[in-house]
């Protein structure tokens, strides 16, 4: 008997908490989901000033009287002065660099072998095109951040079984997903890929806040197999 289908779930797609997303003078980045994106923030200098100081001219020395012991005139000498300027001010640059990008996961589409009346009792084969681990490099403000997600997936057959499984599947003779019509008839089948994952800037590697959920739905139709009766 199979466990119950929440309690697979769970320990498939069960995360370690997020960590907050480290910032300092150099870079602050943060990756989450909104909307079914994935979004990748980040900003520089955290409101932080540099100070530049401009250089400041040397005083020059005090002029000292000097007295000869026979003073003799001597013819008046008009001098210019070039007036002295105000102690320049410290001046202030400040930086601030910002910038929210946004990525698109995958969409899952459900194909199925045979594609044109299944029969019953015959397995149906089930595979999904994504790939088992999607990854993205985004550079944003001069900073690198590598995106790293892997999918999981539950099964809706459309005549009341469920399946939880992290695998995409594959054709035949490769199938590993699969599922048996007991009875003729048209069965909707419906695909919920939830996406979960982690990103990487410097070195560390925490857990995106949020998960990223796409519903995908398909049709099988399955029939009874022609019966013959020989003597």
């Amino acid at each position: 008997m199979r466990a119950p289908i929440i309690l697979i779930f769970t320990l498939l797609f069960t995360l370690p908490p997020a960590a907050s997303a480290e910032c300092s003078d150099t870079a602050c980045v943060d990756v989450y989901t909104e909307d079914n994106q994935i979004i990748i923030q980040a900003h520089k200098g955290n409101g932080t000033s540099t100070t530049k100081k401009a250089p400041q001219a040397k005083p020059s020395p005090t002029p000292t009287l000097w007295f000869p012991p026979k003073p003799s005139p001597r013819p008046y000498i008009k001098r210019s002065y070039k007036p002295r300027t105000a102690k320049p001010k410290s001046a202030t640059e400040r930086v601030n660099l910002r910038d929210r990008l946004t990525k698109l996961v995958p969409t899952a589409g459900i194909a199925f072998q045979p594609e044109f009346q299944a029969l019953r009792n015959v397995p149906v084969i089930f595979w999904v095109d994504v790939p088992a681990l999607f990854q993205s490099r985004v550079n944003i403000i001069g900073e690198s951040v590598d995106v790293a997600l892997r999918p999981g997936f539950i099964w809706s057959y459309g005549d009341g079984s469920t399946w939880a499984t992290t695998e995409t599947g594959a054709p035949y003779p490769n199938q590993k997903i699969t599922h048996t019509y007991s009875a003729p008839g048209t069965y909707v089948v419906t695909l919920l890929t939830t996406w979960n994952g982690s990103f990487t800037h410097n070195g560390a590697v925490r857990a995106i806040t949020g998960e990223i959920v796409n519903a995908s739905v398909a049709t099988v139709t399955v029939v009874s197999a022609p019966t013959r009766f020989t003597k």
